[in-house]
Parts: structure tokens; sequence; C-alpha cells
């Protein structure tokens, strides 16, 4: 049995696919199939069912499997213990991110990061938080970057910081002529949101108990921030932006933001790890660098909360 046959049979299970699985390992579909099979009579047992399609584990295959990914996140925790023990900062770290959070907070950090650390391989891919879930739980990702909490058993939330949500009014609104807006005001208001799946939909509808309909005879949902400012800025009505997306805004379109009276909305950003996280050097230093690129105004500590990396 080796370490290689075990990475194999983690990917058969991602991918339930032998020629998908193959190309996620860059080997070919028979080095992959022969390396299983011999794993197979190895330990007298057949991992997986190859009569269903897509294949799937057995019974046996799949407690096989579960224990296969403990032992190769250990065989990887050797490698970064060693690294750690030499002051080599290096390695690969695969970071996930929503889409709500990628264009304005990556830029803030990520080449001054890899300025230290030059021979880190950063690798980032927005998605939405079920998919970065299911990806840190596969071991797919190292890390993930989301709005929180999300209690999701055996992941680990560690909150980097905290924004608010601002109003972002048309050209020319009522609304513009107060200088802080209510909530119940908003919710009297055409309200451009995301589409389905984004959690910052959510966290909106939430807060405006509502369903998101509006009363325009023109309805869009939009899979991204700036699609939602683009219709406020050519049609009409209003968006919520976290506080990140407006740093960008010009004069005139900073000049159509509105704060809300009274408790201020905000979201909670962090880092989310699974508990046998590895790479736990790397992840710190990533860590502080997000940290350190941050408005001190949005930090922990200015909401009376102290984050320690354990």
């Amino acid at each position: 049995m080796t370490i290689q046959q075990l990475e194999y049979i983690i990917a058969v299970d991602r991918h339930r696919h032998f020629g998908h699985a193959a190309e996620s390992c860059f080997v070919t579909q028979p080095t992959l199939s022969a390396q299983v099979n011999k794993l197979e009579r190895e330990l007298e047992v057949i991992i997986f069912d190859r009569s269903k399609m897509p294949v799937i584990p057995t019974e046996t295959g799949t407690q096989i499997i579960t224990l296969a990914k403990r032992v190769v996140a250990e065989s990887k925790g050797i490698l970064e213990l060693v690294s750690q023990l030499k002051g080599d900062v290096s390695g690969e770290i695969k970071l996930g991110i929503i889409p709500t959070l990628a264009p304005y907070l990556l830029h803030l950090f990520v080449r001054r990061f890899l300025e230290k650390y030059p021979k880190v391989q950063l690798r980032v891919e927005e998605m939405i938080t079920e998919e970065v879930v299911k990806r840190l739980k596969n071991d797919e990702l190292d890390l993930g970057i989301i709005v929180t909490p999300i209690d999701e058993p055996g992941i680990l939330e560690k909150p980097l910081f905290y924004e608010k949500f601002l109003a972002y009014l048309s050209k020319d609104h009522p609304l513009l002529k107060k200088k802080k807006i209510t909530v119940k005001a908003l919710m009297e208001e055409d309200l451009w949101i995301l589409q389905q799946g984004h959690c910052f939909r959510e966290q909106v509808l939430n807060l405006c108990d509502k369903q998101g309909t509006n009363k325009m005879n023109f309805q869009y949902e939009s899979g991204s921030l700036e699609g939602l400012k683009n219709m406020v800025n050519s049609y009409q009505g209003i968006t919520l932006l976290p506080e990140l997306a407006t740093a960008d805004l010009g004069e005139e379109e900073k000049q159509r933001l509105r704060e809300f009276e009274g408790e201020q909305p905000i979201r909670e950003v962090s880092i989310i790890l699974t508990r046998n996280f590895l790479k736990r050097k790397l992840v710190e230093l990533l860590y502080q660098e997000i940290l350190e690129s941050i408005p001190e105004r949005m930090g922990s500590k200015a909401f009376g909360k102290v984050v320690r990396f354990k």
C-alpha cells in the first residue's frame, strides 16, 4: 500500500469517474486503474462498484476512503512540519473565496503577500459558500474566505473583519434627501438583489424581511455586485453593498451611499478551515497579511472582539 494509491482512490471517490480522476492526478487512466486494482487485491476487498455509473464506493470502500483521507493528510503534515523546522516559507495554498468578497479584498493583500513569500504558490478560485465548505471537507481546498457564522461541523471559523452594509441609491432618488435611511424605508423601495446561491442575497432579504420582489415591470437578479450597481446607475431603485465594495466608487457615486439609522447592519468575514488543517504556518502568515491590509475600523478590535489564531 502506498500514499499514491490512497490519493488515487480519493480522486476516484471525488470525481466518481476513473478517467476524470486520472486527469486530476496527471496520470493515464490505465495507470490509475491498475494501482486501484492492485490496492484492492492487496486488501482483498472491492473499494468501488464499477457496475454503477457514476462509479460509487462500496460500503467497505467508503470506510477505507475516509481513513485514506486522514492518512494522506497526515503524510502532508510531515512535509509541512519539516518545512517549518527549516524556517522555509514555501508551498501551495488553495483558497476558495465568495464572489462578493473576491474583487474587493484580494487586491488588498495578494501582491504584498507574494512579494514577502515568493516561494509560496497561491491558487484562488471564486465560488459560493456551499461549494467552499464542500471542497474544504473533500480536501480540495486548504482554506476559504466567506461570511460567517455557518456553524458547520468540522469547520473552524477565524473572523477577519466586519463590514457594514450601505444603501446605494439611483440618481435623484427621493431618499438622497436624507443623511441616513431606515430599514423600514428600504422595505418600501425597489431593491436589486443577487441571484439565489449567494449568501449576501439571504443577508439582504433577512434585513428587509421581504422575498426580493419589486414593484417595477422589469426584474433582474445579478450574479455580481457590479451588475446591481450598474442597474441602479442606469435605471432606478436601490441595492445594498458591503463596505469594501464601495471603496473604488467615484466621488459622485459615493454621494449616493447612505448608512442606516440606529444599529448598523454588518457582516462577519472569516477564514474557515477544517479542524485538522495543515499548512499551519502558511495560513497564519496569510491571515496576518489580510488583517494588516484592511482598514483598522473594520477589524475585530473596533467591534470589541479579540480573535486569536490557534
